[in-house]
């Protein structure tokens, strides 16, 4: 027997991490219909990152997925970026054209609303890959869709890693820790791919050559987001390469059996300037707080970067 592909919405700040993982996703029509892609302010201001989403699914081949701009600033913080990591345009790396694709009307919080509304209870699953703004944005309007969500999938957090832009704090959850503390309080089921898990993603010189190996543009342009970012964390790491964290999420919708994890409850710190943004993850269960997400803990790295690879080779 087949079954349907998993109808999916991604919300992204691209973002190169972002990029592959979307990529990933529109090269896997067997396991994923990608409904929309829904932009966010996170690795870079929101103009952008609606501006990487159009220009990746161009790179693609597929300007049909639409893509709508989201919330522009977290609930009630102040934005903070990572053009650190990313560059300027948060997709440094190949030059690619801007995209001839028109961003849709409707807002992003809308979208996923009514789209929520539209298919069946149960169907659609929320694939976060930056800040959580959208998300509880859209809970907030509309909080009857909190029960028609199939699964929220998302990268953020981490537990022993702990933070990768303060000492306590990742950064999409450290972006907007209220939307995410509304997240994780919605009551769907929710997986999380933590740093401590994407760190064990690594891009080495051999995976990055194969995507160049692959001699096709969207090879290419996978090999030279990556050559762009990995300078940052192997330098702040001292490790062989670059975790990407992203395509993570889109790699559990396919493979799940590469990951491994626990379902534990996740409280997300507000409060305190010392330690906001950070998942307070009970992976011991030392608490009487009921589990309310599934934080992954390891995958099969190999078996990730060889779905990667096949996947990325259809485009």
């Amino acid at each position: 027997m087949t079954t349907a592909p998993r109808k999916i919405i991604i919300d992204t700040d691209p973002g190169q991490d972002d990029a592959v993982a979307i990529l990933l996703a529109l090269a896997s029509p067997e396991e994923i219909e990608v409904l929309g892609i829904t932009a966010v302010a996170g690795n870079v201001p929101l103009a952008l990152t609606a501006k990487n989403a159009r220009i990746v699914c161009e790179l693609a081949g597929r300007p049909d997925v639409p893509v709508f701009a989201g919330a522009a600033q977290p609930l009630v913080r102040a934005l903070r970026t990572a053009e650190h990591v990313h560059g300027d345009s948060g997709l440094n790396g190949p030059a690619l054209p801007d995209p001839s694709m028109p961003l849709q009307d409707a807002g992003a919080v809308d979208f996923i609303v009514d789209t929520l509304r539209r298919e069946p209870p149960g169907t659609v699953t929320l694939c976060p890959l930056g800040p959580l703004t959208n998300i509880a944005l859209a809970l907030e309007q509309a909080p009857d869709i909190a029960a028609r969500i199939a699964h929220i999938v998302l990268m953020g957090g981490a537990y022993f890693e702990v933070g990768n832009i303060t000492p306590a704090a990742e950064f999409n959850i450290y972006v907007d820790p209220e939307a995410a503390r509304a997240v994780f309080a919605c009551g769907a089921p929710i997986t999380v791919m933590p740093l401590d898990v994407t760190h064990k993603a690594l891009t080495t010189a051999e995976r990055v050559q194969a995507f160049r190996d692959m001699g096709t543009p969207v090879g290419r342009a996978v090999a030279e987001w990556t050559d762009f970012f990995e300078r940052f964390d192997k330098e702040k790491y001292a490790s062989p390469g670059a975790p990407l964290h992203d395509p993570c999420v889109i790699a559990w919708l396919i493979r799940p059996e590469l990951f491994t994890g626990r379902h534990i409850n996740v409280e997300i710190e507000c409060m305190s300037d010392l330690t906001r943004g950070m998942t307070v993850a009970d992976w011991w269960g030392v608490t009487d707080r009921a589990p309310n997400a599934t934080f992954i803990g390891d995958v099969d790295a190999d078996g990730f970067f060889a779905l990667l690879a096949e996947r990325i080779a259809r485009l």
